[in-house]
Order: C-alpha cells, then structure tokens, then sequence
C-alpha cells in the first residue's frame, strides 16, 4: 500500500479545535449576521434585550441562597506573613481544604458564550471561594468553568483531606492526580492506613514538602520503619514529616538530606532507632504510656548528636525518661538547642539538670513536666539562663513548692510563661482520700471518728502562697494547685491566668493586679472564690474606666470638691485604651 501524505483536511483535526463564540449579539442578544447593533453609539440600558436560553442562569447560579453550605474563611499564616484564599472541596464523604498561592493566570475569557466574559482570572478568584458542592457543580456549567475549576486544582499548594471509611485508595489518587503540584499535604485518617497510601502519595506528588497523617480514634496505622524509611529517602524534597499512631515501625532508619522537621507519636517497642538527618532541626518523638515499652532511650539519645548536630528543638515524652538518658543526650554536646522537652520522666532529678545546664547554654524554652526535680533544681535553672529562658513548664512535679516558683519569677526577668499545675498540690488531702477509697468504713460510730479526725487534719494543714511580681509575664498556669492558699499578683502585661481546681485558694487572700488581663480560668472552684475573681476583674476595670476627677481644696483650706468634668478632657487615644481594657472573661462551669 502506498502512504499518502496527510491532507489538510487531516492536519486540520490534529489542531486543538477552536472554540466557537455565540452567533448573537453580545450587547443585545440579536442575531450578528447583517446586524448592526444600536448600543454601539452609547445607546441606554432600557433598548439592551435580555438573552434568551438557561445558561445566563446556570452561569449566574453562585448568586442564589445556598443556606446548606458557605465558602470557607481565608487562612492567615502569622508566623510566615503569608496571606492565602482557602477552598473547601467535598467529593462524597472525604473534605478536602485546598490552599491556593497567588499564581498569574491568563486573561483568556472564561464563560458561557464567548462574548462579554470575565477573564479566566476573575473566573479563577470567584471559584476559589466557592462552598465544596458547588464547586464540584460549577465545572459541569460548560468548557470554560471546566478549565477554570482544574485550573484551581493545578495551584493549589496545601491540601487536607479527610478519608472516611468507605472511601478508596483510588479516591485519594483521582484527588491528588488533579494536585500535581501540591507541596502541603495532610490526611486524616478515618481508616485504617498502610504503605498503599505513602506508595499512592508518592507517585502522585513529586514536589511534596511537608506531608502529615492524622489517625482518628479506633483507627490503626499499619505503616513500619523499613516503608517508613524508604518513603522519606524517595522523597528529595521532603523538609517536614508528621506521622501518628505509630505502633508497628519496629525497626526506624530515617536518613534524608532534606527532612528538618520529624514529629512520630504513639510509638512502642523500638529495637532500633537511628536518624541520618544533617538538616534536622526540630524533633518529636511521642512513646506510649506503657510499662512494658521496651525502647532503649540511651542508645538513642546517643545518636542523635551524632548524626543530626543541627539539633534546635526536641521534645521527648516518655515514662521511662531518667537521669542516664538525659546524660546521653548531653554528652552530644548539643550547642545550638533552644527548646527542650523532656516530659513524664519521673526518674528525672536535679543531677540531670546539672547536665543540661552544662551543655545547653542558650535555651529559651525548657519542660520537664512529670520530673521529681526540687527547688534547688529550679535555683540551678535560673542561674544558668536568667538572659534567654522565656518559657518554663514544670507542671505535674510533686516536689517543688511556692518558693521555687517565686524564686524562678525574680531571677528570670524575661519570663513570659510559667506552667506549675497540678506541682503545688495539698498531698495530705489526696492520702486523706486514698485511705477512705482503700478503707471505706460503714458504721456510725467510725463515721464520727473519721469527720472527728479530718476536721482536726484540717486544721493541721499547711498551705502555701504565692507572690509573683513580673513586668514580662503574659500567661500563668497554676491548674490544680489545691496546696495553695493565698495568691497575690502584680503582673502588668498578663493577659491569661489558669486556676482551675484551686480548690483551697481563699478568696479573701487574692489580689490580681494585672491591667491587661484578658481570661481568667476559673473551673472546679469554689463560688465564692469566682465571685471573689469577678468582683476584683470588674473592680479593677471599672476603675480604670471611669473618670477620675481631680479633687481641690477651697480658697480657705477647709475641704476639698471636685472639678466639675469640663475641666478635665480626655484625648481619644485615651478613650480608646480605656475602652480595650474592659475586655476581660471569666471561664468557669
């Protein structure tokens, strides 16, 4: 057979078709041919006709009451300065929130008829905001609003999706085939998950940056080490991993070049665990709360200053944190650390704070939440970082007392937080209540006995107080203190203040002098105690509020009166201030 060259009639159908416009007029919807249009010489609106046909009204749908659903709210990035519109889009059960960055789209025109169209920009700006259902339903209106809709998809930076139980691994891929340039990902997993999805999150984005799995309750995450491992070496570019639920990695090798955030929670028996990660910065490793975990913290807190010495930020909570641990750590001599979190380690003393003051000498933010350390513990802390310590966490340390926390508020003047609940406890009230549970005693005589011998253990108690003057402290958490009595506070720039379950606080030993306080936490106390924290919020504010006129004595000495209010104006600047300050809420069942 010979081989023809191809015709033009063939060459033809090769090109992209062109896209036909509308054979009516675009100003008054007659037909164009032999027409001339009487609004081209500026005529007024009353001679336009309206357009026959429904696609005026399908394309103009966005207009009309949608009370089931509304277009999502923009996301404000504070910490990046970055300002981005947000789409929620649902297909089925799975919610998918996209994040679009501000990419330059062309000005081809995007609509019904190909005359007297919105650019495909604006085009693109509408559906952005458009609810979830409705911007399924505008890219079935026509060909135009079809490209527009993918062009949407293909901009997106950030996606999160939440897979329901009976969606399908083919689901996520047809959603994130749309996103191939998707650098943001996280899932919420409504199902159990396994490498099918990371090898599906793999092939699907290429440029993935930053890929997160949440796991809802009674959901099992079947990932291990050895996936977990290859999935972050494939990825070049993957600079933040989050994964939760993490009970069968087993054996855990990271090594990445990229990777500078690692956050693993729920993890359990680790035989091994080793990080290949020269970029790290900030790491988190969350154990379970489980007796028999039998992960070597030592072993591991000796590698990581050696493979990753670019350290920042590590935050490790697990019951079986001690002293040799944290020694291990230490020995990395890790100089650039500025946060450390070292939390449920009840085997955690002052000698391992003597280690860490040792080698981290810049710290701004230290947690040994859970630890047995004492004041002397806490004396060493404030000797070391009086000029970078901002944020100090020690809730749930049953052996330190008020002095070390007044003693922490003196020696750090840059002080912003301070978190001490549940460490200033009444520990004769809880054996009181320990021994009633473990000896219950039914007969009246023995009732007599016990309210004789608790209204006499009552008045045996010592409680403690708590005097806190600070010009930089802005949020005190004092949760659960029951140990304390008396709380005096002058704080200027505190704005939030937690006594929930200051069981034993008297009100008449409170005084809060703090102007710019915005929320007081009040939750499992006594009435009069709330009315006690209202009655000086108010007091304080109203004071504040009101007018204070000047007073003056008489010609003659004898008294002194008022000047009347003409006499004294305030600035509007005044007024405003006056006005913020009254901005405060007192939270209590």
């Amino acid at each position: 057979m010979l081989h023809h060259p191809p015709t033009a009639a063939a060459s033809a159908r090769v090109v992209a078709p062109k896209k036909r416009g509308s054979y009516n007029c675009g100003r008054c919807g007659l037909p164009k041919k032999g027409h001339v249009c009487p609004s081209a010489d500026g005529g007024s609106a009353s001679l336009h006709l309206p357009r026959s046909g429904h696609r005026l009204r399908r394309a103009l749908s966005f207009d009309e009451d949608r009370p089931s659903s509304s277009p999502a709210p923009a996301l404000e990035d504070e910490d990046e300065g970055v300002t981005e519109a947000a789409v929620l889009v649902t297909v089925g059960e799975p919610e998918v929130v996209v994040e679009e960055g501000g990419e330059e789209e062309d000005d081809d025109e995007a609509g019904w008829d190909g005359e007297g169209s919105l650019p495909s920009s604006c085009m693109v700006e509408i559906l952005r905001r458009l609810s979830p259902k409705e911007l399924m339903r505008a890219a079935a209106v026509c060909r135009g609003w079809k490209e527009c809709v993918r062009k949407v998809w293909r901009s997106a930076e950030e996606l999160r999706l939440r897979v329901s139980p009976r969606s399908q691994i083919g689901f996520v891929g047809s959603v994130l085939h749309k996103c191939a340039g998707l650098t943001r990902l996280t899932l919420t997993m409504e199902s159990d998950v396994d490498a099918t999805m990371l090898a599906c999150v793999a092939f699907s984005l290429p440029n993935l940056e930053a890929f997160e799995i949440n796991m809802a309750e009674n959901v099992v995450n079947r990932i291990t080490g050895d996936e977990l491992g290859r999935f972050v070496a494939e990825k070049r570019c993957l600079s933040t991993l989050k994964v939760e639920g993490c009970t069968n990695i087993g054996f855990l090798s990271i090594s990445s070049s990229s990777l500078s955030t690692l956050w693993l929670s729920d993890l359990y028996c680790i035989s091994k665990m080793v990080f290949k990660c020269p970029n790290l910065r900030e790491l988190s490793l969350d154990f379970t709360r489980k007796e028999n975990d039998s992960t070597d913290l030592i072993t591991m807190m000796e590698c990581l200053g050696r493979t990753c010495p670019r350290l920042r930020n590590i935050h490790v909570a697990s019951i079986h944190l001690s002293n040799e641990a944290v020694l291990s750590l230490t020995s990395a001599n890790l100089r650039d650390l500025r946060m450390l979190s070292l939390v449920l380690g009840s085997r955690i003393t002052d000698a391992a704070v003597t280690a860490i003051v040792s080698c981290c000498t810049s710290l701004e933010l230290l947690d040994l939440s859970g630890s047995s350390i004492t004041d002397s513990g806490i004396r060493i802390i404030c000797n070391v970082f009086p000029e970078t310590l901002s944020r100090l966490l020690l809730a749930l340390c049953p052996n330190i007392t008020s002095n070390g926390v007044q003693f922490a508020a003196v020696q750090l003047p840059l002080l912003q937080l301070i978190d001490c609940g549940m460490s200033i406890c009444d520990t004769d009230y809880q054996n009181e209540s320990a021994e009633e549970n473990v000896y219950p005693n039914n007969e009246r005589s023995g009732e007599y006995t016990k309210c004789q011998k608790s209204s006499t253990m009552k008045s045996q108690r010592i409680y403690q107080k708590l005097i806190i003057k600070h010009g930089t402290l802005r949020k005190l958490s004092l949760w659960g203190c029951s140990g304390l009595d008396t709380l005096y506070l002058n704080c200027p720039e505190l704005n939030d203040l937690n006594l929930n379950s200051c069981t034993n606080l008297h009100p008449e030993r409170l005084l809060l002098q703090c102007p710019n306080l915005k929320n007081v936490h009040a939750s499992g106390c006594q009435d009069m105690l709330i009315g006690a924290i209202r009655n000086q919020v108010l007091n304080e504010f109203a004071a504040a509020v009101k007018d204070h006129l000047p007073c003056k004595r008489l010609a003659d000495g004898s008294k002194r009166v008022q000047v009347p209010h003409f006499v004294q104006q305030l600035s509007d600047d005044e007024k405003q201030k006056r006005k913020r300050m009254t901005q405060c809420i007192v939270h209590h069942d």
